[in-house]
């Protein structure tokens, strides 16, 4: 009983010396607020009102209809405008595409020729280039086929395609929760280390070594408490940001992902512990956190997936919790997985975590030496 009051309280100092750090309260409302929200409307994959300009020189309904295909979002109206003037606009960067429709386009079509058009894209940024070609590419082809059927007594198979859980393939719906999943991460390794290195750089790791408490307790009160900080924003960034105004449909059962997540919060909170017992100050510690945080991020799944990652990247990064965080939030959040699915993660990150657990308290009591009651 006498621990856990200890742990306890312990804790509650971790809440006041956070208090007194202003720059960490403010990176902690910034990245469940703002940094979420920026993360996914900004959406660096998706194309967003391209400009077109549209040379048309057959002037027909197949013509026609390919125009008035580009529509918003991804592409802005498009300019029918004159070959010279589709060329300059290019070359100003006024257009991002432009789409020159050659004389007789619709006859040869549906006389069984192939004729071709002309598409110029500026690849000054290179995924709207390459997406929104694609996408103008789809357009054509299905807008050609749909009007050249009525001509044709051939009648092509169907193919009834159906996006599971996010139909609209909104850039946003992925990113937003990702980056949520990365913030996690990301604070509560740099709560927690930095609450032990700031005990150290203070010298008030001396007061705590001269009290009756032991490294278990001291270790075990920054976990909690700077768990609890982090489960309390990500909790605000989901319901408010990644719900409220990003407007993501969570599929799955809240509740259960916040369980993972405690349990991921216990694995990533002893990182940090561990990790700032290793450093000896703070701006070491930020260089050790910059060389952890890139491949657990990078290679956790959130940004691209494990699948498409070496079979040895893979089988290295099981050894992070991260990676079956990603695994589970995304099961439960996108896919609506219960527990009889996501157990396995759950399993894994508890003990990966015991694992990080037991190393900072070894690490701690080396760096310290060992406090008797």
């Amino acid at each position: 009983m006498t621990t856990l009051m200890n742990i306890f309280h312990l804790g509650i100092k971790e809440f006041r010396s956070l208090y007194r750090d202003p720059a960490m309260l403010i990176l902690i409302a910034f990245a469940f607020s703002f940094d979420i929200y920026i993360a996914a409307k900004g959406q660096p994959e998706t194309l967003q009102s391209a400009p077109v300009a549209i040379v048309d020189e057959d002037r027909t309904p197949m013509s026609m209809r390919i125009a008035d295909s580009l529509y918003p979002p991804y592409f802005m109206p498009p300019v029918i405008t004159s070959q010279d003037n589709a060329n300059k606009g290019i070359d100003r960067g006024t257009y991002s595409f432009t789409l020159d429709i050659p004389p007789n386009f619709q006859r040869d079509v549906l006389a069984g020729r192939e004729p071709a058009m002309q598409l110029n894209v500026d690849a000054t940024l290179v995924s709207e280039a390459y997406i929104g070609s694609v996408y103008m590419q789809s357009i054509i082809d299905g807008d050609v086929s749909d009007l050249a059927q009525g001509y044709s007594a051939a009648t092509p198979l169907p193919v009834d395609a159906r996006m599971l859980y996010n139909p609209n393939l909104i850039q946003a719906w992925y990113a937003g929760v990702m980056e949520l999943i990365n913030n996690v991460t990301m604070l509560s390794i740099i709560l927690s280390g930095a609450a032990l290195v700031r005990e150290r750089e203070h010298g008030t790791i001396e007061h705590l070594l001269v009290m009756p408490l032991t490294p278990f307790e001291i270790v075990a009160s920054k976990v909690w408490s700077m768990g609890v900080v982090v489960m309390i924003a990500a909790v605000f960034g989901l319901e408010i940001v990644v719900r409220g105004f990003i407007g993501v449909n969570i599929s799955g059962s809240v509740l259960l992902f916040l369980f993972g997540l405690l349990i991921t919060l216990f694995a990533t909170t002893s990182m940090g512990i561990l990790m700032g017992t290793i450093s000896r100050s703070m701006p070491q510690f930020g260089l050790l956190v910059i060389l952890v945080l890139l491949p657990l991020e990078v290679l956790s799944g959130s940004l691209t997936p494990q699948a498409s990652m070496p079979i040895l990247v893979q089988k290295i990064m099981l050894l992070a919790p991260t990676s079956h965080f990603v695994t589970m939030a995304q099961a439960i959040l996108y896919r609506g997985a219960g527990l009889s699915i996501v157990w396995p993660q759950f399993l894994a990150i508890f003990g990966i975590g015991s694992l990080f657990f037991f190393a900072a308290l070894i690490s701690f009591r080396r760096s310290i030496g060992t406090v008797q009651p």
